[in-house]
């Protein structure tokens, strides 16, 4: 067994912290919401759990040191399905900016963001601009993900708690996963605010998802998650 060559912030006690920035490792800021929609089938903290196995796992392979997970963020498209929770724009990007400052600080190594979402995609990449050296990889829109997803999914179309996701949670949290529960809703669901009710909605999603979630596998979800892996180390120095 290869040993680890990072580390998790919250396990450490603070004066391991800096030597090891200092040292070279990449400070990690993990993003993932903890109280977002994903159908009937997955857990309302999935991009959470996906967010925290991610950056176990690169812990394993790389030298970095990963901050625990932000658990709230910008997520408006899904407010109108009680539990769903969102910030607004500027005050998460407001947020993640003061956090890689902190986490840049002793840091030899540019900050990295590990996004889960989508609708934070464009806060999280002005909070790196502001901050001047941080780069973010969004792991559901990486090179190599894109790849392997062409690859592997089967759905017509899809984008949230759909095949790809819930194959990724099969494969990283399979006991959370309730496939008797997962549905398939392929219709097309445009940009904005979406409607669990209001049927003439352009954005109309009844069932809190996107996709054919019936289709996941966790040897999809294998491939998918290595992918990510692949798409966070090619961002490492």
């Amino acid at each position: 067994m290869m040993p680890r060559m990072g580390h998790r912030l919250a396990e450490l006690a603070w004066p391991e912290v800096a030597p090891l920035l200092r040292a070279g490792a990449t400070p990690v800021l993990p993003v993932g919401a903890a109280a977002k929609v994903h159908g009937a089938h997955l857990p309302m903290e999935t991009d959470f759990l996906t967010a925290e196995a991610l950056g176990r796992r690169l812990a394993e392979r790389a030298n970095v040191l990963v901050w625990p997970t932000l658990s709230y963020g910008h997520y408006p498209a899904f407010r109108a399905y009680t539990g769903s929770t969102s910030t607004p724009e500027p005050a998460f990007e407001g947020t993640v900016f003061a956090l890689l400052e902190d986490l840049a600080r002793d840091a030899s190594a540019a900050p990295l963001v590990l996004n889960t979402g989508l609708s934070t995609i464009r806060a999280i990449d002005g909070a790196c601009r502001e901050q001047g050296s941080a780069r973010a990889v969004h792991v559901y829109r990486g090179a190599r993900y894109a790849e392997v997803a062409a690859e592997v999914l089967e759905q017509p179309r899809g984008g949230h708690a759909d095949e790809a996701e819930t194959s990724v949670m099969l494969h990283l949290c399979p006991e959370r996963v309730r496939m008797a529960d997962a549905a398939t809703w392929v219709e097309e669901v445009r940009p904005g605010v979406w409607s669990p009710s209001d049927r003439s909605s352009p954005s109309y999603a009844p069932l809190g998802l996107y996709g054919d979630a019936t289709l996941a596998t966790p040897e999809k979800g294998a491939r998918l998650v290595e992918a990510m892996l692949e798409d966070l180390c090619a961002a490492l120095p």
